[in-house]
């Protein structure tokens, strides 16, 4: 189904969103019918259905669109992967880079799957350290490759615009299967992510 058809009980949650929107802006103590917010409670809903769109879409099933045959069984890295997700404690942004690598085992996957299994994970109400881990999962299981490095490097909000209010914290999270679990792997890995090699 295309992102913008809607099924009816996909409508029933739009219209459900766009009031509570406008409710919780008449609790602020605006006034929802000035002209700069009559359409916000709209726009907000469209927003959030935007930004968990993941609900919708299977990483496993996206993998297997363009898995390929392929005897190489080298290191295969996709870095600088741009993510934004929403912190399910605040619902407030948390944005950065996923550097994702596997060594393939007779299966390659098209390069462009992965950073969509990252948008998957990322498009829903999340924690970084279980982003983290269902991304490395779900190439896991799909592929069955020789091992799965993922590591995620993000800025949170609920940090830096309320509680401790740090502007300049930087969260890392990581997790390794198979053959990733070696030091020296592992290690090749660290190493090729934090290099600039272009």
């Amino acid at each position: 189904m295309d992102f913008n058809e809607h099924s009816p009980e996909e409508g029933e949650a739009m219209e459900s969103m766009r009031e509570n929107f406008g409710d919780i802006i008449k609790s602020l103590g605006e006034n929802p019918h000035r002209e700069g917010l009559l359409k916000t409670p709209e726009r907000a809903a469209k927003t959030m259905q935007f930004l968990t769109q993941g609900y919708e879409m299977d990483g496993e099933a996206i993998l297997r669109s363009a898995m390929f045959h392929e005897d190489y069984s080298e290191m295969v890295i996709v870095k600088d992967i741009e993510l934004y997700s929403l912190c399910e404690h605040h619902m407030l942004p948390f944005f950065g880079k996923a550097h994702i690598a596997y060594i393939p085992k007779g299966f390659i996957v098209g390069l462009s799957k992965i950073p969509r299994v990252v948008d998957v994970f990322a498009r829903r109400l999340q924690v970084q350290e279980r982003l983290t881990h269902e991304i490395l999962n779900c190439i896991q299981n799909t592929l069955k490759p020789h091992g799965v490095a993922v590591v995620i490097e993000a800025s949170h909000l609920c940090m830096m615009m309320r509680g401790v209010q740090k502007q300049n914290s930087v969260t890392t999270t990581s997790a390794f299967t198979g053959e990733f679990q070696k030091v020296e792997t592992r290690g090749e890995f660290l190493n090729l992510i934090g290099a600039r090699l272009h």
